[in-house]
């Protein structure tokens, strides 16, 4: 069994000893820390906390114990049902809630779950609030309400509609011209809320031709729920037939995208924003902002339109931060992940279908068409593995001694910029490890720069 706790929340698999995996008790201690941190430090005066959950077979019984844990510390709950990660973060601003939790491991496998918290932005919360809500719960201190201030219970599953009419009325997002195109389209929602949203933002834009696969939220997942091309051969297969423009596959709780050609190639989940970004850049003056393991390409394609790239720390509230420092007007992470201000500061797969689709109807080209049009380049990703003893941090210092005269940037690890390709390290915060990217314009090329690097840090150590 396994139980994580770090600062973006709690996550693990269902079942074990209290400590041991997601169960009830430690639900009801991270839940609790949440609710006292959130009364600690809100300026909202609703009293109100969202809940949103993915189609996981255990997310019943979680969200039952996170709204009545919720309620017994004294906030009134607002239960959205099932929900992708984006509709919940927009249904605590619309809800001018305190906070929000999504029940959700993400593209883990069927039997973990998590607790994702957000902000009264409906923001993930940032690393020194975390950490604040991490020494709560350690302390154990809470207190709950007495039985005159208990928190009340309410349901409301009109967020769904809600979240599609927001992207609806987005200034890029052109429905008229997306029905006028007649697209075919497919997608695999891998059981989980895509299966519920997709379909019902597909057929508002305009979709007369949608074709589903997976798509019965059980939370029973056909297959590994990561979106990438290892996981996809059915819907490949299905594109392969040529009876569709292009198919979109979403992770269970609907925040990351990927896209499949025409003929049943994968496009690139790094491609996913750059190809948003071009089409955003293309009718919106502005930056944009990926994190520092994104593909280069969104440089490239920023610098097109004479607008400014910036590299952000990994993870969604840093990449959010840098957007908000720079002004930036599209941005995001090379999983998959589209963050578009325009709509709110949260990745969104709801988003980056209305967008692509809108540029693949301006356009008039296939999808692999679009994809040869921008600059080809292969990500490696390697790790490793060292003693618990070993100091990291020590080791990544002398890295980015050895290259100080290349371009260096060391907010999150250390990242080498060379001419025509990149390698990022990336220590764990939970395992002696030390992830490492690199891209190039070859596969091999780009696993070529990963394993010197990886000697460099073996002779280091030894």
């Amino acid at each position: 069994m396994s139980l994580i706790k770090s600062i973006s929340g709690i996550r693990g698999t269902i079942g074990g000893k209290a400590g041991e995996g997601l169960n009830p008790l430690d639900i009801v201690k991270f839940t609790s820390a949440y609710a006292t941190f959130i009364r600690r430090t809100t300026k909202v005066t609703t009293n109100k906390i969202v809940v949103g959950r993915d189609a996981r077979i255990s997310g019943e019984m979680v969200k039952n114990v996170v709204c009545g844990t919720l309620m017994g510390m004294g906030f009134d709950v607002v239960n959205i049902g099932l929900a992708s990660t984006p509709t919940t973060e927009i249904a605590v601003a619309m809800e001018g809630a305190c906070g929000g939790i999504i029940i959700t491991a993400s593209h883990n496998p069927r039997h973990w779950n998590a607790l994702k918290l957000l902000n009264e932005k409906g923001e993930f919360l940032n690393a020194e609030e975390g950490n604040e809500i991490l020494r709560i719960a350690e302390a154990e201190e809470f207190d709950f309400a007495d039985v005159d201030h208990m928190g009340h219970y309410s349901e409301d599953d009109t967020y769904n509609q809600k979240h599609i009419d927001m992207v609806l009325g987005l200034d890029l997002v052109d429905a008229e011209a997306i029905r006028k195109a007649n697209f075919k389209v497919a997608f695999d929602s891998i059981n989980s809320v895509g299966g519920i949203i997709l379909p019902m933002l597909l057929r508002q834009l305009g979709v007369q031709t949608v074709t589903p696969l997976y798509a019965e939220p059980t939370g029973d997942f056909q297959h590994n729920p990561e979106p990438l091309g290892k996981n996809l051969s059915d819907i490949m297969e299905l594109m392969s037939r040529g009876e569709h423009d292009v198919a979109f596959v979403v992770d269970p709780d609907v925040d990351r995208l990927a896209f499949i050609c025409e003929d049943g190639t994968m496009y690139g989940e790094e491609y996913t924003l750059v190809t948003v970004a071009d089409y955003v850049l293309k009718h919106t003056q502005g930056n944009t902002v990926s994190n520092l393991s994104s593909t280069r390409a969104l440089r490239d394609v920023t610098e097109k339109y004479g607008a400014e790239y910036n590299a952000a720390a990994v993870g969604e509230v840093n990449v959010v931060t840098k957007m908000k420092d720079t002004n930036a007007v599209i941005g995001g992470e090379g999983n998959g992940g589209v963050i578009y201000p325009a709509a709110h500061y949260g990745r969104d797969a709801l988003v980056g279908i209305a967008l692509f689709l809108s540029h693949l109807a301006y356009e008039g080209k296939k999808v692999s068409e679009i994809r040869r049009s921008y600059p080809e380049y292969f990500i490696a990703k390697n790790r490793i593995d060292l003693d618990a003893a070993t100091n990291v941090d020590a080791i990544l210092e002398r890295v980015k001694d050895l290259y100080k005269n290349e371009k260096v940037n060391d907010i999150d690890g250390v990242k080498i910029d060379f001419p025509d390709k990149w390698v990022h390290l990336r220590k764990s915060n939970t395992e002696p490890i030390i992830r490492v990217y690199s891209e190039a314009s070859t596969m091999e090329e780009a696993d070529a720069l990963g394993k010197k690097i990886m000697d460099v840090v073996y002779s280091l150590k030894g």
